[in-house]
C-alpha cells in the first residue's frame, strides 16, 4: 500500500529538489526525517514539509505504524516559470525565468 502527499508550485528549482530526494529514498520514515533536519538547504524544509504530509496521511487515513513506513518513492518535475523582466541596452528586454518544481512523495507500508 502506497500513501502520497503531494506540494505543487514550490519556489525551487527541480534540480536542487532531486538532489535531496536521492538522499532520502528507500530509507525509514524516521531516518529520513533526521537526515533532513541536519542538512542545511532550503530544500529540505520543503521536502520534510511534504514527508510529515505523507506520515500523517497514513497513521490518521489508514492507522499505519510510523516504525513501520519507508519512503518509497520520489517523483519531482518541472513547474510553471515566473517570468520576470531584465531591462538590456537599446530599449531590449531579456527574460528570468523563476523555476518551481512539482513534488509527490510516496510511502509505503
Amino acid at each position: 500500500m502506497e500513501i502520497f502527499s503531494k506540494l505543487k508550485n514550490v519556489r525551487s528549482s527541480p534540480n536542487k529538489v532531486r538532489f535531496l530526494c536521492n538522499v532520502i529514498k528507500g530509507k525509514n520514515v524516521i531516518d529520513a526525517l533526521n537526515i533532513l533536519s541536519f542538512i542545511n538547504k532550503k530544500s529540505s524544509f520543503i521536502l520534510k514539509k511534504v514527508l510529515n504530509s505523507a506520515i500523517y496521511n497514513a497513521v490518521n487515513n489508514y492507522k499505519l505504524k510510523l516504525t513501520l513506513l519507508k519512503v518509497s518513492k520520489i517523483l519531482v518535475d518541472k513547474g510553471s516559470f515566473m517570468k520576470r523582466v531584465f531591462p538590456r541596452a537599446k530599449g531590449r528586454v531579456n527574460y528570468i525565468l523563476k523555476k518551481t518544481s512539482n513534488i509527490v512523495l510516496y510511502v509505503s507500508y
